[in-house]
């Protein structure tokens, strides 16, 4: 049986080693039986809780004293063979832990499969595929929104409705390994435009900015490559 590990961080910021995992949420997607599991969540000890991340998931400095640090280990259950680990923005994740097995990013993964969604937020997708009755999950479950349990539970009905989508896993594993695939320009006077209505000396300023992102770098040179491919036919 194939399983899909799903998993969701709340952190005390965004980057390790200064950053600690203050909450770990798992959640299973048994892919043959098309079924999400109950999600599992717990907290985990750190030296520190600021304002401005607590703000987001509201855990207290307070409500992690007495819990034991983070430990990857105890996600990975000796005893399940799991297929991957998937996550919604994976690139977060893998911060905090290099993981033994491959990685899903729905993230990626929906910025393919569904190019005009509305937004490819976790929350966001999660109402506009339950609108569409792509996924049905329980509602008591999805809640607290920005916890690590109904986030991670969350984030599976996601992947399942990927799945459903047409979407493999070797696709998914694949796209996670490049750069995020953007449906529209997000910057400048192009912001949102789709990529083949950019002029050609914006792509080309692109490039040439030490500072920009690399997605973008990326999303800008694969769109040049695709008008001189054109070119050539």
């Amino acid at each position: 049986m194939t399983i899909i590990r799903v998993i969701d961080f709340e952190t005390t910021g965004t980057e390790p080693p200064e950053a600690e995992v203050c909450e770990v949420g798992i959640c299973d997607l048994h892919l043959e039986e098309k079924r999400v599991a109950d999600p599992r969540a717990w907290l985990c000890g750190v030296d520190k809780m600021p304002p401005e991340v607590r703000a987001v998931h509201h855990i207290s400095l307070a409500e992690c004293d007495g819990y034991p640090p983070f430990d990857p280990d105890v996600m990975m259950d000796s005893g399940t063979e799991l297929g991957a680990i998937a996550a919604h923005n994976a690139d977060f994740e893998t911060k905090f832990f290099a993981w033994p097995v491959p990685v899903i990013c729905t993230y990626k993964a929906a910025l393919r499969v569904w190019p005009h969604a509305p937004s490819h937020s976790n929350g966001a997708l999660r109402y506009w595929l339950e609108d569409q009755g792509k996924i049905a999950p329980d509602h008591a479950l999805t809640q607290p929104a920005h916890r690590a349990g109904p986030d991670a539970y969350v984030t599976a009905h996601i992947l399942l409705a990927l799945f459903d989508a047409g979407a493999t896993g070797r696709d998914m594993i694949a796209w996670t390994k490049e750069p995020k695939l953007l449906p529209t320009c997000p910057i400048g006077k192009f912001r949102g435009k789709p990529w083949p209505e950019v002029e050609g000396g914006f792509l080309g300023w692109m490039m040439r900015q030490p500072d920009m992102d690399p997605d973008l770098k990326w999303n800008a040179d694969r769109e040049i490559a695709r008008r001189q491919q054109g070119a050539k036919a």
